[in-house]
């Protein structure tokens, strides 16, 4: 049922593996002989931060965060941490990872946040980005994917909490979000 709102698909489930391992490989060069703190921002992250926390074999902790500035398909600017980190940061090495960098506006609040307590270093990876939706000046670390401006679920992502476990990124049918 899911399969016929999506108008194509982006990443195969193959090509999403073969990216993931790439990246842990970027990743485990940047923190090697360190044991970071992998922070997931939730819920869009939980597949890609769990495939790329499996490709790393250094010691390592996890935590997560949960932030959010949209409500259906539009980001309303304001970014709201609804969760927050566990543990102290202050003099850690902390990879934030995330599903999607979009406007920025989400990202930019939450590594800000981070900054400020002091991390020995805070680096950002993300599955995709979308570069031409930017309004905040930020960039990533390590990126998976370079996508255009379109409306992707799968692999995690979602529109209105469905179709995060689709094996692959797809662009959904505008149909289904301009109802």
């Amino acid at each position: 049922m899911m399969e016929q709102d999506i108008q194509e698909i982006l990443f195969s489930q193959e090509a999403l593996a073969r990216r993931v391992k790439e990246l842990a490989g970027e990743i485990r060069r940047d923190y090697a002989g360190k044991a970071p703190l992998v922070v997931g921002v939730l819920r869009g992250c939980f597949v890609f931060m769990a495939d790329l926390v499996r490709e790393l074999d250094f010691p390592l902790t996890l935590d997560f965060m949960a932030a959010s500035s949209y409500h259906g398909t539009e980001s309303s600017g304001k970014v709201n941490i609804q969760l927050d980190l566990h543990d102290d940061i202050a003099g850690r090495d902390v990879l934030l990872v995330e599903d999607i960098l979009d406007t920025g506006n989400t990202l930019s609040k939450l590594v800000a946040e981070l900054k400020s307590r002091n991390p020995a270093s805070l680096k950002l990876c993300v599955l995709l980005d979308k570069p031409e939706r930017r309004v905040r000046p930020l960039e990533a670390d390590y990126v998976g994917f370079t996508i255009p401006d379109a409306f992707v679920v799968g692999y995690g992502l979602d529109y209105e909490q469905q179709y995060r476990n689709l094996p692959y990124v797809g662009i959904l049918k505008p149909s289904v979000y301009q109802r």
